[in-house]
């Protein structure tokens, strides 16, 4: 199965990103894949246009309990739009993209998510737009302040990348870094870092060997590991022109750990992430068995194993990131397939066993392009880019009855450095350990507490002991020398 490549087309008419939308999987007949029972699925709010259109990119958790991300199109301007909306499904749009009189200089079609800083900022990309038309780097205050930092194609020939639509990640060095579709030296895509004041540093510019072997097209965003080394996905080149995993060190140094041959995936469009295990996981667009797209775990070294191959009535094309849940399986989404064909949510176990949690239906929001988050609450909440009310896209929220946790606002630090913990009833909390070892800490909200690595702390869970019980953390906290 090869799905057709279809492109955003953006305001300058440019193709912007890929998308694989297989429109051919909405006639394939009803079929029989059983959700499990259990799930408490809720529609929380349907897009009218002018709070945005097509909601492609994942939520992020703030530090005062609310979400917040960004909608593709729509809103004022027609050209994207940032939101928060409470865990209860109350939306507020914070920002309307392409404001005038400049028109949009600030940047437009904003298709990636929101990262929250450690300065308490949200910082992301537009995919255009800017002071030469080919994308930003842009932060916002939770209060919708925004500031660009920086417009790509601000060199010759674009040299520092073009068309970025991909979140960032803040690393322990305190920079962000980011990837750019297309641009860079040989016009195939960029790695960069870019610190909280706006210079940016190009890393890497892929097709940079013969055959592009190491990579074209890096669509997602970048994961920094317990190694401190950067783990990332290209969506095209490689050996067999089916994609990449690479690993890089923050200096810029790129090693290919694995090139897709679509017998074990093809076209990954998704992040990856690290497990507590250390392994990476992820999901490939299309390829496997069925040619309807994979989830693998990959080791550090580069030792991929296929877990599960889509069929399409389990899901097909999973084109959102996985998230290791609380109770350390994965949860993700397809963006097709399942008993509708509009698209599954599902729970896969480290060993790939799968379980599909809930098949999207016309009314409720279809086409789950990006992957789920866990709130600190227990429960999952995504985005349809298509469905609801008016057919633009919708917010949702899944309940398989998983409980509370904390989560800790940077995975790693050394001793000394300063850790947010986001969770949901904090209030009267009486003792945060890292691994066991006690922490000074100060209650800031109910969703939020501030402490500091103790000296002794070694790598692993974050545990807080409220008036409730103990919260651990979903991940391990790497402590770091």
């Amino acid at each position: 199965m090869s799905a057709a490549l279809i492109f955003h087309q953006g305001a300058e008419g440019n193709a912007v990103r890929p998308h694989r939308c297989s429109y051919a999987l909405l006639l394939l007949c009803a079929t029989t894949a059983i959700a499990l029972h259990g799930q408490t699925f809720t529609t929380l709010h349907s897009f009218d246009g002018t709070d945005g259109k097509v909601p492609e990119a994942g939520l992020v958790q703030a530090t005062n309990g609310n979400l917040y991300g960004t909608a593709g199109s729509g809103g004022a301007n027609g050209d994207g739009t940032i939101f928060k909306i409470t865990p209860s499904g109350t939306l507020t749009m914070i920002y309307s993209f392409c404001q005038p009189p400049n028109r949009c200089t600030d940047g437009a079609y904003p298709f990636a998510g929101l990262i929250q800083a450690t300065d308490g900022d949200f910082y992301g990309t537009t995919a255009e737009g800017g002071a030469n038309g080919h994308g930003t780097v842009f932060k916002i205050s939770p209060s919708g302040t925004l500031a660009t930092l920086h417009s790509f194609c601000s060199e010759n020939g674009c040299a520092d990348g073009q068309y970025p639509d991909a979140v960032l990640v803040q690393a322990v060095d305190g920079d962000f870094y980011g990837t750019t579709y297309s641009g860079g030296a040989n016009g195939f895509g960029t790695v960069f870092k870019i610190n909280p004041s706006g210079a940016l540093t190009t890393l890497h510019s892929f097709c940079s060997e013969s055959g592009c072997t190491d990579g074209q097209y890096p669509d997602v965003g970048l994961v920094q590991a317990i190694d401190g080394n950067l783990y990332g996905i290209t969506y095209a080149g490689g050996a067999s022109g089916d994609g990449t995993v690479f690993k890089m060190t923050p200096s810029g140094k790129l090693t290919t750990l694995h090139s897709f041959d679509s017998t074990d995936g093809q076209y990954p469009l998704a992040g990856l992430v690290q497990a507590t295990d250390g392994s990476f996981y992820g999901t490939t667009d299309e390829g496997g068995a069925a040619g309807f797209g994979t989830v693998f775990k990959i080791t550090a070294s580069g030792t991929l194993t296929t877990l599960h191959s889509f069929d399409s009535t389990d899901g097909a094309e999973p084109s959102g990131a996985l998230v290791q849940a609380a109770d350390g399986s994965f949860y993700g989404t397809t963006a097709y397939g399942g008993a509708s064909n509009f698209g599954t949510a599902f729970k896969i176990t480290a060993s790939g066993t799968l379980a599909t949690l809930h098949s999207f239906g016309s009314g409720e929001g279809i086409v789950p392009y990006t992957g789920l988050i866990q709130d600190t609450n227990g429960t999952f909440y995504g985005t349809t880019v298509r469905g609801g009310a008016d057919n633009h896209g919708t917010l949702f929220s899944l309940s398989v009855g998983l409980g509370p946790f904390v989560e800790t606002q940077t995975t790693s630090g050394n001793v000394g450095a300063a850790v947010e913990i986001l969770g949901t009833d904090l209030t009267g909390a009486t003792s945060v350990s890292f691994n066991g070892t006690a922490a000074t800490f100060t209650v800031v909200s109910r969703s939020l507490i501030t402490t500091t690595v103790p000296a002794g702390a070694t790598t692993g869970k974050v545990q807080v002991v409220t008036q409730r019980g103990m919260l651990s953390s979903n991940m391990n906290f790497r402590v770091t020398p």
